[in-house]
């Protein structure tokens, strides 16, 4: 394992991949008042899209736009996101132009998903409200909303008009995109459980929502770690939790089937995928220890494997390049965006 260092961001929080002039990118936002920088795949730095106001919990590209994205603006922390919002960026003559698609208090995780020729956005806000520190009694919300392929008519006067799909989810912190045989879908995490959001078919309107368990969770990835065919729902919990899960579907639900004997304080980086071939989940933690740690697989049982120690990682995001594979994470606990040939 090789680690490169791209740069030093405070409180550096959020990756997504982007695809720009022809080639794929990385950007990776502050949660703090901090840049937003533009990364080559190689890990050198190409540009600042901005200095701030920072606050950036979740980025997306708008699918088939040559560099243009959304991204959560000013959400500091859970206290302090009353002025979130969601704002389009994209590159304009050299330059990144910054404007608002929708002002939503405590908007933390969000996605575009495609199907049946439309593109539909999904919002998870943490609460729906807030009036003193650590104040969870009004409990997060998820939005739905068509999303127009071109959004060049949407600024601070002209918002995207928002459909609440699920409400009382109470600390709705975790979200997953999960593309199984062409089909979209979202995994979204709260203190009542995960959930699986199918957006609509055909000229329909309302979401599908699947209960997956009723036990609280922070994050979860739905991913087949043992090759038998069928996804294990794998989970991080409580709220920014200690306990790493494992759930298997048993006639039509997920059971519970193991529970990592070791506590991670402050779970909080999640992310499944391939490396070298064989599917894992990339974690990390916040406090403690602070590992960033490889989940997977083999002889019959779950293991675990040290990447990094004492960088704690807010979100991590892997991809494949000739052959090799890479991870970046956010280290938020010692201010450092970092590469990982694993």
């Amino acid at each position: 394992m090789n680690k490169k260092v791209l740069a030093e961001l405070e409180k550096c929080y959020s990756i997504a991949p982007l695809y720009y002039k022809g080639k794929n990118h990385i950007l990776v936002a502050a949660e703090k008042t901090d840049r937003c920088i533009l990364f080559d795949t190689d890990g050198n730095e190409e540009q600042t899209v901005w200095e701030g106001p920072g606050g950036v919990m979740t980025m997306v590209q708008v699918p088939g736009t040559d560099g243009q994205f959304l991204a959560t603006s000013e959400f500091y922390s859970p206290n302090d996101a009353k002025n979130a919002k969601i704002v389009i960026a994209e590159p304009l003559d050299g330059k990144w132009n910054v404007r608002t698609l929708v002002e939503i208090p405590f908007v933390h995780r969000f996605d575009i998903l495609e199907n049946d020729g439309k593109r539909y956005l999904i919002v998870c806000c943490l609460k729906s409200g807030h009036e003193y520190r650590d104040d969870w009694s009004s409990p997060g919300k998820v939005y739905g909303a068509v999303l127009p392929e071109d959004l060049s008519s949407f600024d601070q006067d002209h918002q995207l008009e928002l459909t609440v799909i699920k409400e009382n989810m109470l600390k709705n912190h975790g979200y997953y995109r999960v593309e199984r045989e062409g089909k979209c879908s979202s995994v979204v995490c709260c203190d009542s459980g995960v959930f699986r959001f199918w957006p609509p078919e055909g000229d329909k309107v309302q979401w599908r929502i699947e209960t997956l368990i009723n036990a609280p969770a922070s994050d979860a990835v739905l991913i087949d770690l043992d090759g038998d065919g069928r996804d294990e729902l794998f989970v991080l919990s409580p709220f920014h939790g200690d306990t790493i899960s494992v759930y298997r579907e048993k006639e039509g639900s997920y059971k519970l089937e193991y529970v990592h004997k070791e506590k991670m304080e402050f779970l909080h980086a999640i992310w499944g995928g391939e490396v070298q071939g064989k599917p894992v989940v990339m974690v990390g933690h916040r406090k403690g220890n602070r590992d960033l740690l490889k989940f997977f697989w083999v002889n019959g049982e779950y293991r675990t494997e040290i990447v990094d120690h004492d960088c704690g990682p807010a979100n991590v995001y892997g991809f494949h390049k000739n052959g090799k594979d890479y991870l970046v994470s956010a280290n938020r606990e010692i201010n450092e965006i970092a590469m990982y040939e694993l």
